[in-house]
C-alpha cells in the first residue's frame, strides 16, 4: 500500500532516470527515512516555537504537557518509520514477516502513548509541589501518592491493551485474577498490611515528607524521607536511615512534633530557707520579666508560683511557651530566661539552693538527750 502511494509521487523521478526504475523499493524504502527525518525536524521546529511562546508565560499544563510529550512524539516518527520499512523489505522478498511491521507499529503506539502520559504525571506533580509567587502548592506526600496511583492506573491499562491487541483474552485473564487474588492475598498477607498501610498514611495524613515523628511505643525518630507504599524511610538524627514498614503505623502512637505551634519552658527553681522573706517578690519579678519577652507566647498559659517546700529549698515553678518552635532557637531563648531568672534572685540578694542534711545528735550527759541541730551542706 505504501508503495502504491509512494509511486505516483516518484514517477517523475523513474521518468528522468530510468535507472531507478529497477530499484523501486530501495527509493521507496529511502524516502521513507527522509519523510521520518523531515518530519522530525518539523516536528522540533514546532514544538520548540510552542514551547518557547507558552514559557513567556507563567508555566502551565499546556506547557506541561508539550514538555511531556516532545521526545515520545520524536520516537513515535521513528517507530512508524521503521515500521513501514519493514513493511517495504517484506513485500519484495526480504526475509521479514509480513506482519512485524503492523505489531511493531500497534505495540509501540502503546508503550509510547503510556510513555507520554507517565511523564506528563511526573512533570505535573513537580509542578504542583514547587512553591511559585500567587500559586498555593499541594502537599509533597498527596501529590505522591495522587502520582503513584495513577502512574499504576497507566501501567495497567497498558498492559492489558497491549494483551488485548497481542490476541490475548482479557476477560480469561480478569477471571483467573478473581480466583487467584484469594490465594495471592494470602499468601502476600504482609505486603498488603503494609500497602494499605501506605494507604493511610496518605489519606490520614498522621505526617508527610519533612516532618520530624517519634513513637512513645518503639524505638523510631528521626524526620521522614520518603514514604512508600511498602516502606516508610526515617532518618535518625545520627543520619542513619530507619526503614518503617508501613503496617507498624497502624499499631502504634506517633508523635509529630513539627506540627507544634509552641514550646514549652517547664524548670523548677529552688531559693534557700533563709531567703523566705525574698521569695514573694522574686517570683513577681520573673513573672514580669516572662511576660515582658519578646520571645514568649502570653496568650498560653504563663505560670510562675510557689510550687514546693523542697527537702532544702523553696521551689518556685516556670512554666511559659516560646513562640518559636524551632529547636536551636528554643534553647536560645530558654537560655535567656533563665540566665534573667538567675540575675533577678541575686538582684535581691538571694541565693540558689543547696542539697543540705540536718543531723541531731544526743548529749551523752544528760538523762534525756536534747538534739543538736548541725547542718552540713553539700554540693550538688
Amino acid at each position: 500500500m505504501l508503495e502504491q502511494l509512494l509511486k505516483p509521487l516518484l514517477a517523475p523521478l523513474f521518468r528522468q532516470w530510468p535507472i531507478l526504475e529497477d530499484y523501486s523499493w530501495q527509493v521507496s524504502a529511502a524516502a521513507v527515512i527522509a519523510l521520518v527525518w523531515v518530519l522530525t525536524v518539523v516536528l522540533n521546529w514546532v514544538m520548540g516555537r510552542l514551547i518557547h511562546h507558552l514559557s513567556q508565560k507563567a508555566p502551565a499544563w499546556d506547557d506541561l504537557l508539550l514538555k511531556s510529550i516532545r521526545t515520545p512524539l520524536r520516537l513515535l516518527i521513528w517507530i512508524i518509520g521503521l515500521s513501514l520499512l519493514l513493511d517495504i523489505f517484506s513485500r519484495n522478498g526480504l526475509p521479514v514477516s509480513t506482519e512485524i511491521g503492523g505489531d511493531l507499529r500497534r505495540i509501540g503506539v502503546i508503550i509510547i502513548l503510556a510513555w507520554g502520559l507517565i511523564r506528563f504525571i511526573r512533570a505535573g506533580e513537580t509542578y504542583l509541589t514547587t512553591p511559585a509567587r500567587g500559586r498555593k502548592t499541594v502537599d509533597r506526600s498527596t501529590a505522591d501518592a495522587v502520582a503513584k496511583l495513577l502512574r499504576l492506573i497507566v501501567v495497567i491499562l497498558a498492559g492489558l491493551t497491549l494483551l488485548q491487541s497481542s490476541g490475548v483474552s482479557i476477560s480469561g485473564i480478569l477471571a483467573f485474577g478473581g480466583i487467584g487474588g484469594i490465594a495471592v492475598g494470602f499468601a502476600a498477607k504482609d505486603l498488603l498490611a503494609n500497602f494499605f498501610g501506605g494507604l493511610m498514611i496518605y489519606m490520614d495524613r498522621p505526617f508527610r515528607v519533612g516532618d520530624w515523628v517519634r513513637s512513645p511505643d518503639k524505638e523510631i525518630e528521626g524526620t521522614v524521607e520518603h514514604i512508600g507504599w511498602r516502606l516508610t524511610r526515617i532518618r535518625t538524627f545520627d543520619q542513619r536511615p530507619l526503614y518503617v514498614p508501613n503496617a507498624t503505623f497502624t499499631s502504634i502512637s506517633v508523635e509529630n512534633p513539627s506540627r507544634m505551634k509552641n514550646r514549652r519552658i517547664f524548670e523548677h527553681v529552688g531559693v534557700r530557707y533563709d531567703d523566705a522573706d525574698k521569695v514573694k517578690a522574686i517570683i513577681d519579678e520573673v513573672r514580669e520579666m516572662i511576660r515582658s519577652h519578646p520571645e514568649i507566647d502570653t496568650r498560653q498559659t504563663l505560670i510562675v508560683q510557689l510550687n514546693r517546700f523542697g527537702p532544702s529549698s523553696l521551689d518556685f515553678m516556670v512554666y511559659t511557651f516560646t513562640k518559636t518552635t524551632q529547636w536551636v532557637k528554643y534553647h536560645e531563648i530558654k537560655q535567656d530566661v533563665m540566665l534573667k531568672i538567675a540575675d533577678i534572685i541575686f538582684s535581691h540578694g538571694a541565693e540558689f539552693a543547696f542539697p543540705t542534711q540536718t543531723i541531731h545528735l544526743a548529749s551523752a550527759d544528760s538523762e534525756q538527750p536534747e538534739p543538736m541541730a548541725v547542718e552540713v551542706e553539700r554540693s550538688a
